[in-house]
């Protein structure tokens, strides 16, 4: 490959970098990670409510790492209030679960950041043979890559495992009991899969870049280094 096609490659695959570092970082801000329906056990049981009924018991809780908001319903009309993880949610959701998704994003954005700056680095230098060069390159991408799959799988087990909704609709409620009727992940959560797979992207452009993976050259057999030490 050409070295005008390699810098185009590479400033592709900056820019791309770059793109997923702002996704990661807007998305670990927004409170746009989960929206999930919360049925009103207690109210429903209570009066016996039928399949047509049961939406006057059905609040709304939608949060994503830092805060959310939740709307309860009992037959009685919605009460909404606005919660924060930190501190108050802390003791009833699954903490250090918690603070390992945060770290997790973090890198994302850490990773791809550096990811993108040796990229342009790249394309402007000829770093080949040191870290800036070829093995940066893959270390960064892979990180950045190997992060946003370990945030989407250990969120998904906070919400379905940990019961994270329901934990947050029955929080510092002494009358009624709340239980998850509905969950889907929102536009928080698929931003870190997209991440994932344009990672995955950044690293099949270095590899058409013609750069091999980092410790993938071939090892000289005994013959080579045998025919090497007769000529000395």
């Amino acid at each position: 490959m050409g070295s005008r096609q390699k810098r185009l490659l590479f400033a592709s695959s900056a820019l791309l970098g770059l793109g997923c570092a702002l996704a990661a970082a807007v998305g670990t801000g927004l409170p746009l990670w989960v929206e999930a329906t919360v049925l009103c056990r207690t109210g429903a049981e209570l009066v016996n409510a039928s399949e047509a009924e049961l939406q006057q018991f059905l609040g709304a809780v939608s949060y994503g790492l830092f805060t959310g908001s939740r709307v309860k319903q009992c037959g009685l009309g919605g009460r909404p209030t606005r919660f924060y993880f930190f501190p108050e949610l802390l003791p009833q959701i699954p903490a250090g679960l918690h603070v390992t998704v945060l770290i997790f994003c973090c890198s994302v954005v850490l990773f791809s950041s550096l990811g993108s700056g040796f990229f342009f680095y790249n394309v402007f230098g000829r770093p080949y043979h040191t870290l800036h060069g070829p093995t940066g390159l893959y270390l960064w991408t892979a990180l950045s890559c190997g992060c946003s799959f370990l945030v989407l799988v250990l969120f998904a087990c906070e919400v379905k495992i940990r019961r994270v909704s329901e934990r947050i609709a029955n929080f510092q409620e002494s009358t009624f009991v709340f239980q998850t009727y509905s969950e889907r992940y929102d536009l928080c959560y698929w931003l870190f899969l997209l991440v994932f797979f344009v990672q995955g992207l950044v690293l099949g452009l270095i590899r058409v870049a013609g750069i091999e993976f980092p410790f993938s050259a071939e090892k000289p057999t005994d013959a080579q280094t045998g025919a090497a030490d007769l000529m000395y």
